[in-house]
């Protein structure tokens, strides 16, 4: 393993070995810092003895689902994560927003009355170029380059490595090709980045002896998606040559790069929603108030997304705050875990905050 080292003004060193990094904490010349990765990271409070840095390469495995990050040296694998996107929570979401809203038009246009005496606005331009990004890719991109940037910070990153993907046979769509390109042109902004495609990584991670599940893929083990970010990191370490002998030929690659184990991270977004009226279904309790849906504040001082300890029965969860429930005779905080599945309802007097949101959910 190795920690991440930042400098007296915040800009990332060489990462060190753990026994290095207790020894400077021990003898006051570093400090541990918090990030949103929750990987442990500690900042000099002297001046360094060099800024030299070796070339450290991170890799993109993008998906429908799930997305790998891998962090890799020539020497070391720093770091592993598994992705859990947002899509099927996006798409959910439209959707439903989709049939509120012609329910209300539905409602509101008489459809007796001629065309042009119809309550409904006419568009007054033309506003509808067709180039933006559909809500749910734009979520899974925005999520990647979130994480991205974070680990730009922590390790000094030289190479970004993106796995391009192209649909096979007669398709003519796939949403893990969607916003390839404007992915491309937001990491190519702070960090010099190429692509491969899947071919060659699977070679190459065949090659390095990486195992690979394909049965599996909403397993959160390396094994899914982290491997083949730690592949596509490791050939920034190797070339991609021809080779030819008495009965093979073909290309393989060359070099050297050692893969070794690293901290490996489940990350997710936290499923908030945004505040509405009522519910589709409006219901009203015993006094006649509408039930109250989505929002991000309690009145509890805790906020959708925050790191918590709650406690009930003797027993002590971790896990982020969902969202809460209040009657004349209960209070409660809904406390989930990172793959968004309510681990129970709590007295808030049982709740702890560790963390104010990020709206990261890190789970090691």
């Amino acid at each position: 393993m190795r920690v991440p080292v930042l400098d007296i003004n915040g800009k990332s060193l060489m990462p060190t070995k753990p026994s290095r990094a207790r020894r400077w904490l021990k003898e006051g010349k570093a400090k541990v810092v918090h990030n949103d990765l929750n990987l442990f990271c500690i900042q000099l409070l002297v001046e360094s003895s060099g800024t030299k840095t070796q070339p450290i390469a991170l890799g993109l495995d993008p998906g429908k689902k799930f997305t790998g990050v891998g962090v890799q040296s020539a020497k070391v694998t720093l770091f592993m994560a598994h992705l859990i996107l947002p899509f099927p929570d996006i798409t959910k979401k439209m959707s439903g927003r989709l049939i509120l809203r012609r329910a209300r038009r539905g409602r509101r246009i008489n459809r007796k009355a001629p065309f042009n005496k119809r309550a409904h606005r006419q568009k007054r331009f033309d506003n509808r170029k067709q180039n933006k990004l559909p809500p749910s890719i734009r979520a899974n991109k925005e999520l990647e380059l979130r994480v991205t940037k974070e680990l730009v910070k922590l390790f000094p990153v030289t190479q970004i490595t993106y796995e391009y993907v192209k649909a096979k046979g007669n398709k003519g769509f796939s949403p893990v090709m969607v916003g390839q390109k404007v992915m491309l042109q937001w990491l190519e902004k702070f960090v010099p980045t190429n692509v491969q495609e899947g071919w060659q990584t699977s070679i190459l991670r065949q090659q390095l002896g990486l195992a690979k599940d394909k049965k599996n893929k909403d397993k959160q083990t390396p094994e899914t998606h982290a491997h083949d970010s730690v592949t596509l990191a490791a050939s920034n370490f190797m070339k991609f040559e021809k080779f030819h002998t008495a009965n093979t030929r073909g290309h393989r690659w060359e070099g050297f790069v050692k893969v070794t184990s690293a901290p490996f991270r489940v990350i997710a977004r936290p499923n908030l929603f945004r505040r509405q009226l009522h519910f589709e279904n409006p219901v009203k309790d015993v006094l006649g108030n509408r039930k109250r849906k989505g929002g991000t504040i309690t009145p509890f001082g805790f906020r959708s997304g925050d790191l918590v300890k709650a406690e009930k029965a003797g027993k002590v969860y971790i896990g982020w705050i969902g969202g809460y429930t209040q009657t004349a005779k209960t209070k409660n905080v809904s406390v989930y875990d990172h793959n968004w599945h309510r681990l129970g309802q709590f007295s808030p007097s049982k709740v702890q905050l560790l963390q104010r949101s990020s709206r990261l959910c890190v789970a090691s």
